[in-house]
Protein backbone atom coordinates (compact mmCIF):
# COMPACT_ATOMS: atom_id res chain seq x y z
CA UNK A 1 0.00 0.00 0.00
CA UNK A 2 1.36 3.71 -0.73
CA UNK A 3 0.87 5.77 1.95
CA UNK A 4 0.24 9.77 0.76
CA UNK A 5 -0.19 12.11 3.63
CA UNK A 6 -0.98 15.91 1.97
CA UNK A 7 0.49 19.28 3.11
CA UNK A 8 2.00 18.24 6.32
CA UNK A 9 3.78 21.37 7.07
CA UNK A 10 1.67 24.45 7.58
CA UNK A 11 2.14 25.27 3.29
CA UNK A 12 -0.97 26.18 1.10
CA UNK A 13 -0.44 23.59 -1.79
CA UNK A 14 -2.13 26.12 -4.45
CA UNK A 15 0.79 28.80 -3.95
CA UNK A 16 -2.10 31.46 -2.78
CA UNK A 17 -0.74 32.39 0.53
CA UNK A 18 1.47 35.32 0.30
CA UNK A 19 2.62 35.68 3.35
CA UNK A 20 6.12 36.92 3.67
CA UNK A 21 8.61 34.25 5.50
CA UNK A 22 11.46 35.51 7.43
CA UNK A 23 14.58 34.26 5.86
CA UNK A 24 15.92 30.76 7.41
CA UNK A 25 19.21 30.35 8.91
CA UNK A 26 18.57 26.23 8.62
CA UNK A 27 21.08 25.68 5.61
CA UNK A 28 23.36 28.75 6.43
CA UNK A 29 27.05 28.12 6.30
CA UNK A 30 29.78 29.48 8.92
CA UNK A 31 29.47 32.81 7.23
CA UNK A 32 26.12 33.24 7.20
CA UNK A 33 25.69 32.82 10.59
CA UNK A 34 28.54 35.07 11.37
CA UNK A 35 26.68 37.57 9.45
CA UNK A 36 23.27 36.92 10.83
CA UNK A 37 24.17 37.45 14.21
CA UNK A 38 26.40 40.80 13.37
CA UNK A 39 23.55 42.10 11.84
CA UNK A 40 21.85 42.16 15.36
CA UNK A 41 24.62 44.03 16.97
CA UNK A 42 26.41 40.44 18.53
CA UNK A 43 29.93 42.00 19.65
CA UNK A 44 32.50 41.12 17.07
CA UNK A 45 34.29 39.41 19.37
CA UNK A 46 31.37 37.29 20.16
CA UNK A 47 30.63 36.56 16.73
CA UNK A 48 32.26 33.10 16.50
CA UNK A 49 31.54 31.71 19.53
CA UNK A 50 27.54 32.48 18.77
CA UNK A 51 27.75 31.36 15.33
CA UNK A 52 29.49 27.98 16.62
CA UNK A 53 26.55 27.53 19.06
CA UNK A 54 24.00 28.28 16.74
CA UNK A 55 25.83 25.72 14.70
CA UNK A 56 25.66 22.70 17.15
CA UNK A 57 21.48 23.63 18.01
CA UNK A 58 20.91 23.41 13.89
CA UNK A 59 23.18 21.04 12.97
CA UNK A 60 24.00 18.47 15.43
CA UNK A 61 21.10 18.62 17.36
CA UNK A 62 18.38 19.59 14.69
CA UNK A 63 16.04 21.97 16.74
CA UNK A 64 13.83 24.04 14.61
CA UNK A 65 13.21 27.22 16.93
CA UNK A 66 15.43 29.32 18.61
CA UNK A 67 13.86 29.44 21.76
CA UNK A 68 15.22 25.83 22.55
CA UNK A 69 18.54 27.39 22.20
CA UNK A 70 19.23 27.03 25.89
CA UNK A 71 22.72 27.72 26.11
CA UNK A 72 22.31 31.65 23.92
CA UNK A 73 20.75 34.59 26.29
CA UNK A 74 17.00 35.05 25.93
CA UNK A 75 17.58 38.76 24.46
CA UNK A 76 19.40 37.02 21.77
CA UNK A 77 16.82 34.37 21.16
CA UNK A 78 14.15 36.90 21.11
CA UNK A 79 16.13 38.83 18.57
CA UNK A 80 16.98 35.41 16.15
CA UNK A 81 12.98 34.83 16.39
CA UNK A 82 11.96 38.15 15.13
CA UNK A 83 14.57 38.33 12.60
CA UNK A 84 15.44 34.96 10.85
CA UNK A 85 13.72 31.53 10.80
CA UNK A 86 14.70 27.71 11.45
CA UNK A 87 12.45 26.49 8.23
CA UNK A 88 13.35 23.80 6.10
CA UNK A 89 11.33 23.48 2.29
CA UNK A 90 7.78 22.70 2.69
CA UNK A 91 6.39 19.69 2.27
CA UNK A 92 3.44 19.35 -0.49
CA UNK A 93 3.46 15.58 -0.18
CA UNK A 94 4.80 12.50 1.14
CA UNK A 95 4.44 9.16 -0.08
CA UNK A 96 5.67 5.93 1.21
CA UNK A 97 5.99 2.94 -1.21
CA UNK A 98 5.45 -0.54 0.01
CA UNK A 99 8.99 -1.26 0.18
CA UNK A 100 9.83 1.26 2.54
CA UNK A 101 11.18 3.98 0.05
CA UNK A 102 10.05 7.98 1.11
CA UNK A 103 9.01 10.81 -1.72
CA UNK A 104 8.76 14.02 -0.32
CA UNK A 105 7.63 16.88 -2.99
CA UNK A 106 9.17 19.91 -1.27
CA UNK A 107 8.16 23.59 -2.04
CA UNK A 108 10.95 26.25 -1.73
CA UNK A 109 11.19 30.07 -1.25
CA UNK A 110 9.98 31.83 -4.40
CA UNK A 111 13.08 34.10 -5.23
CA UNK A 112 13.25 37.56 -7.18
CA UNK A 113 10.18 37.78 -9.93
CA UNK A 114 9.45 33.61 -9.81
CA UNK A 115 5.76 33.25 -10.57
CA UNK A 116 5.29 30.53 -9.04
CA UNK A 117 7.22 28.64 -5.84
CA UNK A 118 9.54 25.97 -7.46
CA UNK A 119 9.36 22.57 -6.28
CA UNK A 120 12.08 19.25 -6.18
CA UNK A 121 12.01 16.02 -5.61
CA UNK A 122 13.80 13.65 -2.41
CA UNK A 123 13.64 10.34 -2.06
CA UNK A 124 15.07 8.20 1.17
CA UNK A 125 15.76 4.55 0.67
CA UNK A 126 15.90 2.57 3.83
CA UNK A 127 17.57 -0.96 4.05
CA UNK A 128 18.07 -3.18 6.51
CA UNK A 129 21.63 -1.97 7.99
CA UNK A 130 21.70 1.97 5.80
CA UNK A 131 19.36 4.64 4.61
CA UNK A 132 20.21 6.17 1.60
CA UNK A 133 19.05 10.32 1.31
CA UNK A 134 18.61 10.81 -2.80
CA UNK A 135 18.89 15.04 -3.11
CA UNK A 136 18.34 17.17 -6.03
CA UNK A 137 20.64 20.32 -7.00
CA UNK A 138 18.20 21.88 -9.46
CA UNK A 139 15.01 22.64 -9.96
CA UNK A 140 14.27 20.80 -13.37
CA UNK A 141 17.39 20.10 -15.76
CA UNK A 142 18.84 20.70 -18.78
CA UNK A 143 20.41 17.45 -19.97
CA UNK A 144 17.38 15.89 -21.61
CA UNK A 145 18.80 12.32 -21.36
CA UNK A 146 15.98 10.36 -23.30
CA UNK A 147 15.09 7.60 -20.39
CA UNK A 148 15.34 9.63 -17.68
CA UNK A 149 11.64 11.51 -16.52
CA UNK A 150 13.36 14.49 -14.86
CA UNK A 151 14.89 15.66 -18.20
CA UNK A 152 11.60 16.07 -19.37
CA UNK A 153 11.20 18.72 -17.32
CA UNK A 154 12.63 22.12 -18.18
CA UNK A 155 15.35 23.73 -15.61
CA UNK A 156 13.81 26.48 -13.94
CA UNK A 157 16.93 27.18 -11.42
CA UNK A 158 19.73 25.60 -9.56
CA UNK A 159 19.38 25.23 -5.59
CA UNK A 160 21.00 27.63 -3.48
CA UNK A 161 23.44 25.77 -0.96
CA UNK A 162 20.65 26.21 1.68
CA UNK A 163 17.96 24.57 0.06
CA UNK A 164 20.21 21.32 -0.93
CA UNK A 165 20.93 21.29 3.07
CA UNK A 166 17.21 22.25 3.92
CA UNK A 167 16.21 18.51 2.25
CA UNK A 168 18.54 16.77 4.56
CA UNK A 169 17.26 18.98 7.14
CA UNK A 170 14.00 18.17 6.44
CA UNK A 171 14.46 14.40 6.04
CA UNK A 172 16.00 13.85 8.97
CA UNK A 173 13.29 15.61 10.83
CA UNK A 174 10.63 13.51 9.27
CA UNK A 175 12.35 10.07 9.96
CA UNK A 176 13.82 11.32 13.68
CA UNK A 177 17.50 11.17 12.41
CA UNK A 178 18.46 13.45 15.60
CA UNK A 179 19.59 12.18 19.20
CA UNK A 180 16.24 11.54 21.27
CA UNK A 181 13.86 11.93 18.46
CA UNK A 182 11.57 9.27 17.49
CA UNK A 183 10.51 7.71 14.91
CA UNK A 184 7.72 8.25 12.54
CA UNK A 185 4.67 6.37 13.37
CA UNK A 186 3.36 5.72 10.18
CA UNK A 187 4.83 2.24 9.11
CA UNK A 188 7.76 3.34 7.27
CA UNK A 189 10.54 0.72 7.24
CA UNK A 190 14.05 2.47 8.78
CA UNK A 191 17.27 0.81 9.45
CA UNK A 192 19.02 -0.64 12.51
CA UNK A 193 22.17 1.31 12.33
CA UNK A 194 21.86 4.08 14.96
CA UNK A 195 22.32 6.95 12.42
CA UNK A 196 19.08 6.63 9.96
CA UNK A 197 20.50 8.44 6.57
CA UNK A 198 23.76 6.57 6.32
CA UNK A 199 24.57 7.69 2.78
CA UNK A 200 23.63 10.81 0.92
CA UNK A 201 23.66 10.71 -3.18
CA UNK A 202 23.68 13.68 -5.41
CA UNK A 203 21.56 11.79 -7.89
CA UNK A 204 17.99 13.51 -7.77
CA UNK A 205 16.53 16.34 -9.61
CA UNK A 206 19.45 18.09 -11.93
CA UNK A 207 22.90 17.78 -13.16
CA UNK A 208 25.05 19.20 -9.90
CA UNK A 209 28.01 19.84 -11.62
CA UNK A 210 25.93 22.42 -13.28
CA UNK A 211 25.87 23.92 -10.23
CA UNK A 212 28.83 23.02 -8.71
CA UNK A 213 29.26 26.54 -6.11
CA UNK A 214 26.07 25.82 -4.10
CA UNK A 215 26.52 22.00 -4.59
CA UNK A 216 30.00 21.75 -2.94
CA UNK A 217 28.94 24.48 -0.24
CA UNK A 218 26.07 22.15 0.80
CA UNK A 219 28.67 19.28 0.86
CA UNK A 220 31.10 21.42 3.02
CA UNK A 221 27.64 22.08 5.73
CA UNK A 222 26.72 18.23 5.66
CA UNK A 223 30.30 16.68 6.17
CA UNK A 224 31.49 19.30 9.10
CA UNK A 225 31.85 16.99 12.00
CA UNK A 226 30.69 19.69 14.60
CA UNK A 227 27.02 19.52 12.76
CA UNK A 228 25.44 16.97 10.75
CA UNK A 229 29.19 14.90 9.88
CA UNK A 230 28.61 13.28 7.15
CA UNK A 231 31.58 10.89 5.78
CA UNK A 232 32.61 12.10 2.03
CA UNK A 233 33.35 8.88 1.73
CA UNK A 234 29.41 8.25 2.44
CA UNK A 235 29.28 11.26 -0.11
CA UNK A 236 28.80 10.46 -3.79
CA UNK A 237 28.10 13.20 -6.71
CA UNK A 238 26.58 11.02 -9.70
CA UNK A 239 27.13 13.32 -13.34
CA UNK A 240 26.34 12.63 -16.66
CA UNK A 241 29.73 13.61 -17.83
CA UNK A 242 30.44 16.96 -16.92
CA UNK A 243 33.94 16.32 -17.85
CA UNK A 244 36.15 19.83 -17.23
CA UNK A 245 34.75 19.82 -13.80
CA UNK A 246 35.19 16.39 -12.47
CA UNK A 247 38.93 16.75 -11.27
CA UNK A 248 37.98 19.68 -10.00
CA UNK A 249 35.31 18.46 -8.01
CA UNK A 250 37.60 15.41 -6.81
CA UNK A 251 40.01 18.24 -5.18
CA UNK A 252 37.71 20.18 -3.65
CA UNK A 253 34.74 18.20 -2.73
CA UNK A 254 36.63 15.21 -2.21
CA UNK A 255 33.52 13.26 -2.25
CA UNK A 256 32.94 9.75 -4.00
CA UNK A 257 32.30 9.84 -7.75
CA UNK A 258 29.17 8.11 -10.34
CA UNK A 259 29.08 8.17 -13.53
CA UNK A 260 25.61 8.46 -15.62
CA UNK A 261 27.21 6.02 -18.40
CA UNK A 262 24.98 4.13 -19.86
CA UNK A 263 26.39 2.41 -23.40
CA UNK A 264 29.87 1.90 -24.34
CA UNK A 265 30.07 3.88 -27.67
CA UNK A 266 29.47 7.25 -28.55
CA UNK A 267 27.08 6.62 -31.14
CA UNK A 268 24.72 5.33 -28.84
CA UNK A 269 25.49 7.27 -25.62
CA UNK A 270 24.79 10.31 -27.88
CA UNK A 271 21.39 9.71 -28.13
CA UNK A 272 20.91 8.17 -24.28
CA UNK A 273 23.16 10.64 -22.91
CA UNK A 274 23.25 14.08 -24.89
CA UNK A 275 25.77 16.48 -23.14
CA UNK A 276 28.03 13.05 -24.51
CA UNK A 277 28.31 15.36 -27.80
CA UNK A 278 30.03 17.64 -26.42
CA UNK A 279 32.37 15.49 -24.13
CA UNK A 280 32.53 12.11 -25.49
CA UNK A 281 33.18 9.03 -24.24
CA UNK A 282 37.40 9.02 -23.82
CA UNK A 283 37.52 12.58 -22.73
CA UNK A 284 35.11 11.37 -19.85
CA UNK A 285 37.16 8.02 -18.76
CA UNK A 286 40.08 9.97 -19.01
CA UNK A 287 38.69 12.31 -16.59
CA UNK A 288 37.92 9.65 -14.69
CA UNK A 289 41.04 7.96 -14.46
CA UNK A 290 42.58 10.84 -13.23
CA UNK A 291 39.92 11.58 -10.56
CA UNK A 292 41.68 12.87 -7.21
CA UNK A 293 42.02 10.07 -4.85
CA UNK A 294 41.39 7.55 -7.01
CA UNK A 295 42.13 4.15 -5.56
CA UNK A 296 40.60 0.51 -5.06
CA UNK A 297 39.51 1.49 -1.78
CA UNK A 298 37.96 4.68 -3.33
CA UNK A 299 36.58 3.59 -6.39
CA UNK A 300 34.31 5.12 -9.42
CA UNK A 301 31.12 3.83 -9.67
CA UNK A 302 29.89 3.82 -13.40
CA UNK A 303 25.80 3.56 -13.69
CA UNK A 304 24.11 1.51 -16.40
CA UNK A 305 20.62 1.38 -16.97
CA UNK A 306 19.36 -1.56 -18.87
CA UNK A 307 17.27 -1.36 -21.87
CA UNK A 308 15.38 -3.65 -23.41
CA UNK A 309 17.23 -4.28 -27.45
CA UNK A 310 19.21 -0.84 -26.94
CA UNK A 311 22.26 -1.51 -24.64
CA UNK A 312 22.15 -4.54 -22.76
CA UNK A 313 23.44 -7.59 -25.04
CA UNK A 314 26.78 -9.87 -24.09
CA UNK A 315 28.60 -7.50 -26.53
CA UNK A 316 27.81 -4.62 -24.85
CA UNK A 317 28.77 -6.72 -21.27
CA UNK A 318 32.14 -7.44 -23.35
CA UNK A 319 32.48 -3.70 -24.69
CA UNK A 320 31.94 -2.20 -21.05
CA UNK A 321 34.29 -4.16 -19.75
CA UNK A 322 37.05 -3.66 -22.10
CA UNK A 323 36.15 0.52 -22.19
CA UNK A 324 36.41 0.36 -18.47
CA UNK A 325 39.76 -1.62 -18.33
CA UNK A 326 42.76 0.37 -15.59
CA UNK A 327 39.71 2.06 -13.60
CA UNK A 328 39.03 1.04 -10.58
CA UNK A 329 35.12 0.90 -10.92
CA UNK A 330 32.28 -0.80 -9.41
CA UNK A 331 29.23 -1.04 -12.18
CA UNK A 332 25.75 -0.80 -10.82
CA UNK A 333 23.75 -1.89 -13.35
CA UNK A 334 20.02 -0.15 -13.41
CA UNK A 335 16.69 -1.83 -14.19
CA UNK A 336 15.02 0.57 -16.47
CA UNK A 337 12.33 2.10 -13.86
CA UNK A 338 8.99 2.75 -16.35
CA UNK A 339 7.45 6.51 -16.37
CA UNK A 340 4.53 7.59 -18.38
CA UNK A 341 5.64 8.29 -21.98
CA UNK A 342 8.84 6.29 -22.14
CA UNK A 343 10.02 5.31 -25.04
CA UNK A 344 11.75 2.71 -23.56
CA UNK A 345 11.45 -1.07 -22.08
CA UNK A 346 13.40 -2.72 -19.08
CA UNK A 347 15.03 -5.56 -20.28
CA UNK A 348 14.26 -9.28 -19.42
CA UNK A 349 15.72 -10.37 -15.99
CA UNK A 350 17.79 -13.16 -17.64
CA UNK A 351 19.27 -10.59 -20.10
CA UNK A 352 20.47 -8.32 -17.01
CA UNK A 353 21.60 -12.07 -15.59
CA UNK A 354 23.38 -12.91 -18.31
CA UNK A 355 25.15 -9.31 -18.73
CA UNK A 356 26.04 -9.47 -14.91
CA UNK A 357 27.96 -12.37 -15.12
CA UNK A 358 29.91 -11.45 -17.75
CA UNK A 359 30.60 -8.51 -16.13
CA UNK A 360 31.57 -10.22 -12.62
CA UNK A 361 33.89 -12.85 -14.61
CA UNK A 362 36.14 -10.17 -15.72
CA UNK A 363 36.69 -8.51 -11.70
CA UNK A 364 34.28 -6.11 -11.83
CA UNK A 365 31.70 -5.61 -9.07
CA UNK A 366 28.54 -5.22 -10.59
CA UNK A 367 25.43 -5.65 -8.32
CA UNK A 368 21.84 -5.01 -10.41
CA UNK A 369 20.02 -2.31 -7.85
CA UNK A 370 17.25 -3.09 -6.42
CA UNK A 371 13.97 -1.05 -8.07
CA UNK A 372 13.30 0.94 -4.87
CA UNK A 373 9.83 3.08 -4.92
CA UNK A 374 8.39 2.31 -8.17
CA UNK A 375 4.58 2.51 -6.87
CA UNK A 376 5.50 6.40 -6.61
CA UNK A 377 7.80 7.29 -9.12
CA UNK A 378 10.62 7.45 -6.74
CA UNK A 379 12.97 5.21 -8.19
CA UNK A 380 15.96 6.05 -10.59
CA UNK A 381 15.10 7.66 -13.23
CA UNK A 382 12.04 8.44 -12.21
CA UNK A 383 12.01 12.16 -10.22
CA UNK A 384 9.97 15.21 -11.78
CA UNK A 385 8.48 17.82 -9.92
CA UNK A 386 5.38 18.49 -11.83
CA UNK A 387 4.08 14.65 -10.95
CA UNK A 388 2.47 12.83 -13.33
CA UNK A 389 -0.32 10.76 -11.19
CA UNK A 390 -0.84 7.03 -12.71
CA UNK A 391 -4.21 5.43 -13.54
CA UNK A 392 -4.00 2.24 -11.27
CA UNK A 393 -4.38 0.71 -14.71
CA UNK A 394 -1.11 2.45 -16.17
CA UNK A 395 1.06 1.92 -13.17
CA UNK A 396 0.52 -1.66 -13.02
CA UNK A 397 1.15 -1.84 -17.19
CA UNK A 398 4.58 -0.02 -16.67
CA UNK A 399 5.35 -2.52 -13.88
CA UNK A 400 4.87 -5.33 -16.08
CA UNK A 401 6.38 -3.44 -19.10
CA UNK A 402 9.48 -2.92 -16.49
CA UNK A 403 10.37 -6.62 -15.61
CA UNK A 404 8.79 -7.03 -12.29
Amino acid sequence: MVLILNNLQACDATGADETVALPTLAGASHAELIEALGSLGVPNRQLRMRSSQLWSWIYARGISAFAEMTDVSKDLRAKLTEAFSLERPQIVTEQVSQDGTRKWLLRLPKRGDEAEAPEVETVYIPEADRGTLCISSQVGCTLTCTFCHTGTQRLVRNLTHGEIVGQILLARDRIGDWPGAEAPQDGGLLPDSERKITNIVLMGMGEPLYNFENVRQAIEIAADSGGLAHSRRRITLSTSGVVPEIGRWGAEAGTMLAISLHAVNDELRDELVPINRKYPIKDLLEACRNYPGLTNARRITFEYVMLKGVNDSPGDARALVKLLAGIPAKINLIPFNAWPGAAYECSDWEQIERFAEIVNKAGYASPVRTPRGRDILAACGQLKSASVKLRASERTKATISSGD
